[in-house]
């Protein structure tokens, strides 16, 4: 799905700032309309400085992406309100293709928009999300990202997201693959249907990590790939952390019936954990 719509919450902190810079680094397109949206907690709506205030910050948000992204088009926009709710109302209303929010926002009595809402956007927004982090790259360093694979269609759909994007010459993009296997105690015709639905998804995963490859080397970008007997988002952490990843991308949702018993769906908890920016593909 090519991206032209998106919308990013913002605050005014300094995680909302990061959110900002970290668009240098997304691979979005310059035709892009975007939203820079702040929510006035109900709590603030007698507070006309804390409201003029984030008035400013929002206006001063426009004009630095509009600096990075000359091409976009942005607007910013004032709403009032519970901000995770109405950020995704806003989404929805706005058909945004991708939500942009920084990992923490404001927090105690004064916040004025984010707070710890991210969470909120990874798990009911419609649309895909990015947990946006800025971390310190070391000048002209290649952009690397990570694509979560399980052989689920939410993992396709973060494949063909990382293909699409206009990324530049020279970056790099991992494949992750974690061959978990969980010990149960069971009796032997249970083992033997695990042993073979384990067999089955591994020849599928591995179809899709080969076609992957072919599909982002076409793309442009250097490609490699990582598949280890570890717990999936241990592995996705891990690697990101020790590859210096700008960017995880993982699908929404994992796998389904009894592959989601043994993989879980990680995006959660990998948008929670990472040092880096993760995108939650839908």
């Amino acid at each position: 799905m090519k991206i032209s719509r998106v919308l990013i919450a913002y605050d005014g902190s300094e995680c909302a700032d990061a959110a900002v810079e970290d668009l240098r680094r997304a691979g979005l397109s310059e035709k892009v309309h975007a939203v820079i949206l702040s929510v006035i907690e109900n709590n603030l709506l007698e507070e006309p400085l804390a409201i003029g205030r984030l008035e400013f910050l929002a206006q001063r948000a426009s004009a630095r992406i509009r600096s990075l992204m000359p091409a976009w088009s942005v607007e910013p926009l004032v709403s009032f309100g519970s901000a995770a709710s109405v950020i995704i109302e806003k989404a929805d209303e706005w058909l945004s293709d991708l939500i942009i929010a920084g990992s923490h926002g404001r927090t105690g009595v004064r916040r004025a928009c984010l707070g710890s809402v991210s969470q909120k956007l990874a798990h009911e927004a419609h649309c895909s999300v990015r947990v946006a982090r800025c971390p310190a790259a070391e000048p002209g360093a290649p952009i690397r990202l990570i694509i979560g694979v399980d052989g689920s269609k939410g993992a396709e759909a973060a494949i063909d997201a990382v293909a699409e994007r206009q990324w530049p010459r020279g970056a790099e993009v991992r494949i992750v693959n974690a061959s978990w296997k969980l010990s149960i105690a069971a009796s032997e015709h249970i083992l033997s249907r695990l042993a073979d639905w384990d067999a089955g998804e591994n020849a599928r995963i591995n179809r899709m990590v080969e076609s992957a490859v072919e599909q982002l080397r076409a793309a442009g970008l250097v490609t490699s790939v990582a598949v280890k007997e570890e717990e999936p988002k241990r592995l996705l952490l891990s690697e990101a952390e020790s590859w210096g990843a700008d960017c995880v991308f993982v699908g929404a949702r994992g796998m389904g019936g009894f592959g989601q018993c043994l993989l879980g769906s990680v995006s959660s908890a990998v948008a929670a954990r990472a040092h880096c920016s993760v995108e939650i593909v839908r």
